[in-house]
């Protein structure tokens, strides 16, 4: 393929040679979430070239649509760095081969995410909110308001790129210690919310315990449709996520605690809540923060009564009646799965989970006597998949990120206004599973502790109830009497308990398809929230 060679026998080339190769290599990238499901063919939909300074060889953004024996297809995004007629071998790399045509010489394509002067270019577009063409669409950057303050710096040097640890389903790359871009690998046509919420509250509710965005990177065909392709966001320092900072502090509780009666005997619950009280003090001053900053972030979302995409919606019958069936749809699929896999869960879990899995009419009865009656407030926008690995810890105070929603719905449901009682109730969950995640290797606790799992199980009950009313207290007082907050106390008990009731089922779905050895967490809080 010759340097020379227009942009239609760039793409017949490629169309001829790669579609053969790329259920393989698919199948060998980390960011592919196909590999569980038989891949029925690929095509590729588009190439755009993008442009390196320094580089004729320049890089393609290969826009791959993947057609699945069963189930809906999926589009993936693939920038690949061309070498022409490498003289070694490529090592390291995993490298798609492109058949030469009549005018040119073969090519080999390898990932141009792993190169820095593609990374910089990536930047430069949105530096001049350029739009590059492609055979079928385009790749068009822009920026917001907040762009040049965070891009200031003395010289290009200083926003040297660097890619961000081990590939998920995104890429993220750090430019100096001033921005990061996240690159969809996934792209999917609509409105992302990661990006709407992010430039909302950037730009309109001024909210500061977010990353401010600062541009984006948009894939745009030819047909109107568009897909979010990256995010550029203020990068900002931290010492990792909450979810880590929680179970550290929990570590040393559990220590703690260890150093109580030799016999093991334990204590009462209001001695073990005064303990905790005591000696997690400063966990619970930040799991008040944590409560502040949440409602913080929900007022925020509830701020713009003009803007259609985020002016508060009163509840109706039919939104309902919708959440009921969901609900009920919810329950059916995973208390089938628990019936049919309790004799494969761990033996310690056996019998909860027996007991369990006749609760289903309940749960039923439960999500419909809530639902029966008209809810009176209002639904808004929300983070949509909210716990504690979605909060950076700076060292003393919480910034939110990743407002994508649950990745089982589509764009189109995680736009859907809600009540912000399901963040709640998510991240209430989060501080369950982490009181509990401890005592699944309770062997290494113990031999620190001198204590039973049983024992502990006690301790985490009470640390997570006393966490659990640290932050609602002060979610409810910075909300104070936010529309989105039903009219009474009691109304607003019965729905945030039925999120939780719903998450908590969610998870029992998620752990009994992925981590049987973890369905005891769910399994708890299913039969705390039922007293049984």
């Amino acid at each position: 393929m010759a340097d020379a060679a227009t942009g239609r026998e760039r793409f017949s080339d490629l169309r001829r040679s790669l579609p053969e190769q790329l259920p393989a290599y698919l199948g060998r990238q980390r960011w592919f979430g196909g590999k569980a499901r038989t891949i029925r063919a690929v095509e590729l939909s588009d190439v755009v070239p993008v442009p390196m300074q320094g580089d004729e060889q320049g890089a393609l953004l290969l826009i791959v649509t993947v057609a699945y024996s069963e189930g809906t297809g999926e589009r993936y995004a693939m920038p690949m760095l061309r070498i022409a007629s490498p003289t070694a071998p490529i090592t390291g790399m995993d490298a798609l081969r492109v058949d030469a045509s009549p005018a040119g010489n073969a090519v080999v394509l390898v990932d141009a995410l792993k190169n820095e002067a593609f990374l910089t270019a990536l930047l430069d577009l949105i530096q001049r909110q350029a739009s590059v063409p492609g055979e079928k669409g385009q790749l068009c950057a822009s920026q917001t308001s907040a762009y040049e303050g965070l891009a200031a710096v003395q010289s290009r040097s200083g926003l040297k790129p660097k890619p961000v640890g081990a590939e998920q389903s995104n890429t993220s790359i750090i430019y100096g210690d001033r921005l990061i871009l996240k690159f969809f690998r996934r792209v999917e046509e609509g409105i992302n919310p990661d990006l709407e919420i992010g430039a909302f509250l950037t730009e309109k509710a001024s909210f500061a315990s977010t990353p401010q965005v600062a541009g984006s990177l948009t894939y745009l065909a030819r047909e109107g449709t568009e897909s979010a392709q990256g995010i550029l966001q203020a990068f900002v320092p931290n010492q990792g996520d909450a979810w880590s900072y929680t179970l550290k502090s929990l570590a040393d509780f559990y220590v703690a605690v260890g150093k109580g009666p030799a016999d093991g005997a334990v204590p009462s619950q209001e001695k073990r809540a005064a303990f905790v009280a005591s000696y997690a003090e400063e966990f619970l001053k930040s799991a008040a923060l944590l409560g502040q900053r949440t409602a913080e972030m929900h007022l925020a979302l509830a701020s713009d009564a003009k803007d259609p995409a985020f002016a508060p919606e009163p509840f109706t019958m039919e939104f309902q009646r919708a959440l009921e069936h969901s609900t009920q749809g919810l329950s059916g699929r995973v208390f089938a799965q628990l019936r049919e896999k309790i004799s494969g869960l761990p033996l310690d879990q056996q019998e909860r989970a027996k007991r369990v899995s006749t609760q289903e009419a309940e749960i039923t009865r439960r999500f419909k006597e809530a639902l029966r009656e008209p809810i009176r407030a209002t639904r808004t926008r929300i983070h949509g998949d909210y716990h504690l690995g979605q909060v950076l810890y700076s060292g003393s105070d919480f910034v939110i990120i990743d407002f994508e929603g649950e990745p089982a719905r589509t764009l189109a449901e995680r736009r859907i206004k809600r009540s912000p009682l399901q963040d709640v109730a998510g991240m209430l969950r989060s501080f369950h599973y982490a009181a509990f995640a401890p005592l699944l290797t309770a062997a290494e606790v113990d031999s620190d502790s001198g204590k039973n799992a049983g024992s502990l199980g006690a301790w985490a009950e009470s640390w997570n109830a006393s966490v659990a009313d640290r932050f609602l207290a002060s979610y409810f007082q910075v909300a104070g009497s936010a529309a989105y907050l039903p009219a009474s106390r009691e109304e607003t008990r019965i729905l945030l308990e039925l999120h939780l009731l719903e998450k908590a089922v969610y998870e029992l779905g998620y752990e009994l398809n992925n981590r049987p050895t973890w369905v005891g967490i769910p399994l708890e809080g299913i039969a705390r929230l039922l007293s049984i």
